[in-house]
């Protein structure tokens, strides 16, 4: 048993395959999937692996979930859930990010989340009810119900009854739907057909329970490496000989050569025009 994964749900297209055909895939984002904390049968009675998934803003955690995230030297998550696993071998280590690889393409997966919600909806669209004649007799009661209980046994209505009411938003889950293709780089999942819940919504995404798990998936998990390449040194430059020389010549101060000493005036030379006259 491995863990699962957080994914949003972004929406729908489709891919095609080399022979022409085409399938209607969701595509689901894997953002910043990363483990907050373990579980262990020690301290909590089970192994298990919280996840967190999303980027909050401070503003909107509390803070022992804010102490918690620092804890684990993750940023502030906008969902968190917890997934069994069997034992202490299936915890991937805290602060690593789950990366799409983690399933491979033709895998069965089941996907949890909360469908679309209908609001207050009528009998026949909740339930799927024939309704009353759409012609004489019914004045404006087509779509109605119909009766809701017995006469005076029992005098009353049975619980469970299927009347009109709240629709949707409801905790589903969809198992063995196939996982088309991954895409680790940009953190995507490409599942056949529909899932549960609305655009932008949260969903659960694990193993099928109901089939054997392939033996080429990751385990415990398909850890994304975070961890920059270094960057290579750049190769010096080459530089021209002539502007080489240009630029030591610059650089290399002037000899200092003596400045020609101011010859004295003979003693026998006669006196200038402007002295006589003075």
């Amino acid at each position: 048993m491995r863990t699962g994964v957080i994914a949003k749900k972004v929406g729908m297209t489709r891919l095609f395959h080399e022979d022409g055909r085409h399938v209607p895939v969701t595509v689901l984002a894997l953002e910043d999937c990363q483990v907050v904390s373990h579980r262990t049968a020690e301290r909590d009675g089970y192994f298990a692996v919280q996840l967190g998934a999303g980027e909050a803003k401070q503003k909107n955690v509390a803070k022992p979930q804010r102490e918690h995230f620092a804890k684990a030297e993750v940023a502030l998550k906008k969902r968190v859930a917890e997934f069994r696993v069997e034992s202490e071998e299936g915890l991937p280590p805290v602060g690593a990010q789950i990366s799409a690889d983690h399933f491979v393409a033709g895998q069965k997966v089941d996907i949890t989340g909360h469908t679309q919600g209908k609001g207050f909806a009528g009998a026949m669209k909740r339930w799927g009810f024939g309704g009353l004649r759409a012609t004489h007799g019914v004045s404006i009661s087509h779509r109605s119900h119909g009766s809701t209980g017995n006469r005076q046994d029992p005098g009353r209505v049975y619980k469970g009854k299927k009347m009109a009411g709240h629709m949707g938003d409801r905790q589903r889950t969809q198992q063995n739907l196939e996982v088309v293709r991954t895409d680790a780089t940009r953190g995507l999942l490409f599942i056949k057909g529909s899932v549960p819940g609305s655009k932008n919504g949260w969903l659960l995404v694990r193993d099928a329970v109901k089939l054997a798990a392939a033996d080429d998936l990751p385990f415990p998990a398909a850890i994304l490496e975070t961890a920059a390449p270094q960057a290579e040194e750049a190769a010096p430059v080459e530089t021209p000989v002539e502007e080489t020389a240009v630029e030591a010549a610059a650089e290399t101060p002037a000899a200092d050569t003596p400045a020609p000493e101011a010859e004295a005036p003979a003693a026998d030379a006669p006196a200038s025009d402007e002295n006589k006259e003075g």
